[in-house]
This record gives structure tokens, C-alpha cells and sequence, in this order.
């Protein structure tokens, strides 16, 4: 394959947003104003590449964002962009500006937009995987997860607090979208009583006869961390299940749902979102052209986003099994 030489990136980020995904802007942007490259914001995402909300940015528009939670970019979901009429609308506005490749930051639709766009366009593009759910292949840990699973904690242990003052079993709803990873993490650094994950189905009789044990135990506060998308049911469902069978317990249902997006980023956000940043568009002076930059074993590795969407990301079989033996 050709490379191409680069001199005009723009940047965008789409879908849901991430803590951390201001940071990977900003590395994104200094590392190439670093290399004598002119850098374009595209505000709103895909839709944004629509409309020609593009402008080129300064240093001065990335100032003081690296600690900031969202994305100054703004995001939205297109539906247009799912045309090949919109597409075609969203590359007039590139080329018009001279935009020669493309960052995106984003989750498993946002780098479906930027690999459709380069098949189509030839528009040289790397993803960064920028989601909270750390469903992507191809990186150890996602923009996002680690915040994300730091505000679940934080919000456990308060939820916690009351617990123990009322002997409740509260029922912890954490977001994820079809994955358990962030329920895995928020189980085993919360001290639940059971976590729940999309990946492993929990039959409710088996969670009855754990609570039954730890009733017997002593236990004096029982949280259950249930990840949205899970086959039994969300975290209201599964507590009406077992407030028919356990009705002496005084049960609660808390849903953590947005909070989990936002706030400022941790440090290992920040600076996996930096790296990422950086490798993205020393990546596309390089001439890797529809991948993802990712990190595996603290490495930078690029893997092609057809590959890093279609590839489930599998939960660590051990992580489960640990959260498990914690339980109990």
C-alpha cells in the first residue's frame, strides 16, 4: 500500500463518551503539531463531518482539557453517515478543508464509520478505542474503563454505608452494554456479595442459596453488582425475582447508569489516552491506514479494525473466578 504523505489531520470522537477522550485529543493534536502537521477539530462526530463543523485548531483550544471528563469535540450519533449519500457529503467537506487522514475516537461504531470511510473514499484513518465498556480487541484496557470502574467503586462504597446501617441488599446496576468487564472489576474492588455478567449466566436459585449463606454467616451488608445486558434481566428484574423468595430482605435498587461516563479521567486514563494519541498519528505518517492503536503488555500494537470490532473480547476467566472466591 501507497503511503501517503500526510499534512492535515482532523480528529473527531463519536458514540458514547469516555473520560479520557479529551486527553487522546490533545496528545493527538500536540503530537502532530510536534510534527509540522495542521490539525482540524470535527465537532459532533460523524454528523459534524456532515454539516462542516470542522476548524482548525491551536494550541490554545487544547489548553487545560487533559483533567476534563466528556469531549470538548462534542459527540453525537449519525444516521445519515449510515448512507453512502452522507459519506459522500462528510468526504466533500475533508476534501474541501484538505484533510488528508482521519483520527477517530471511539467505540465499535465509531471505527465501522472510519474503516466504511476509508473502503470507500480512501481517506487514511486510525481508530483509538475510546469506550468505557472495554469491548474492543486489540488493547488491554479501553479509554474510559479504568475511570469508569473507579466512579462504580466509589459510588459502592457509599451505597455500602447505608447497607450496613439498615442490613439492606442492595441491588447495583453498572453499565458495560452487552459486556461484564466493568461489573468484574467493580465486584472484586467493592467486596460483592455476587456479580452478575452477561458472559456467565447466574441461575437465580443459585444466587438465593449465596445470599441464604451469607445471611447464615452474619453477613451485615450484601451488595450484588448486575451488569446491564445481562440474560436474566437488569438489576430491578433480578431483585423482584428474589424479593419472592428471600422477603424478609429489605432490598434496594440502585442503577449508576451516566454517572459512570463522566468525571476527570484517571491517571492510567490519561495516560493510555496520551500514548494512543501520540501512536495514532505517528501511525498515519507511517502509512498504517484502517486500524486501531492499541496497548498490550504495556506495547503499542495496531490491529485492523475489522478485526477489533468483529472479535469478542473475552473476560478473563481468572478475574471471574477470583471475584468468585471473594464473595463468598
Amino acid at each position: 500500500m501507497e503511503i501517503k504523505t500526510i499534512k492535515k489531520i482532523g480528529v473527531l470522537t463519536s458514540g458514547g463518551d469516555a473520560p479520557g477522550m479529551n486527553a487522546a485529543i490533545r496528545a493527538t493534536v500536540r503530537a502532530g503539531f510536534y510534527y509540522n502537521l495542521e490539525m482540524y477539530g470535527i465537532y459532533r462526530g460523524y454528523e459534524g463531518m456532515i454539516n462542516d463543523e470542522i476548524k482548525k485548531l491551536e494550541s490554545k483550544n487544547i489548553a487545560h482539557v487533559l483533567e476534563r471528563g466528556g469531549t470538548f469535540l462534542k459527540s453525537a450519533r449519525s444516521a445519515e453517515f449510515r448512507t453512502k449519500e452522507g459519506r459522500q457529503k462528510a468526504y466533500d467537506n475533508l476534501k474541501k478543508h484538505g484533510i488528508d487522514a482521519l483520527v477517530v475516537i471511539g467505540g465499535d461504531g465509531s471505527l465501522t464509520g472510519a474503516h466504511l470511510f476509508f473502503q470507500e473514499f480512501g481517506i487514511p484513518a486510525i481508530g483509538l478505542p475510546g469506550t468505557i465498556d472495554n469491548d474492543l480487541s486489540g488493547t488491554d484496557s479501553t479509554i474510559g474503563f479504568d475511570t469508569a470502574c473507579n466512579t462504580a467503586i466509589q459510588a459502592i462504597d457509599k451505597i455500602r454505608d447505608t447497607a450496613t446501617s439498615h442490613d439492606r441488599l442492595f441491588f447495583v446496576e453498572v453499565m458495560g452494554r452487552d459486556a461484564g468487564f466493568i461489573a468484574i472489576n467493580a465486584g472484586i474492588g467493592s467486596a460483592a456479595a455476587a456479580t452478575l455478567i452477561p458472559e456467565k449466566k447466574m441461575p437465580i436459585e443459585r444466587l438465593v442459596e449465596r445470599l441464604k449463606a451469607r445471611t447464615k454467616a452474619l453477613k451485615q451488608s450484601n451488595i450484588v453488582i448486575v451488569a446491564e445486558g445481562g440474560k436474566s434481566g437488569g438489576a430491578a428484574e433480578i431483585a423482584s425475582k428474589i424479593k419472592k423468595q428471600l422477603p424478609y430482605y429489605d432490598i434496594k435498587v440502585t442503577i449508576l447508569g451516566h454517572l459512570q461516563r463522566g468525571g476527570s479521567p484517571t491517571s492510567f486514563d490519561r495516560v493510555l489516552a496520551s500514548k494512543l494519541g501520540v501512536a495514532a498519528v505517528e501511525g498515519l505518517m507511517q502509512g498504517k491506514y484502517d486500524v486501531m492503536a492499541g496497548i498490550i503488555n504495556n506495547k503499542i500494537v495496531f490491529t485492523p479494525i475489522t478485526k477489533a470490532i468483529v472479535d469478542d473480547k473475552e473476560v478473563d476467566e481468572d478475574d471471574f473466578r477470583i471475584a468468585k472466591i471473594l464473595s463468598t
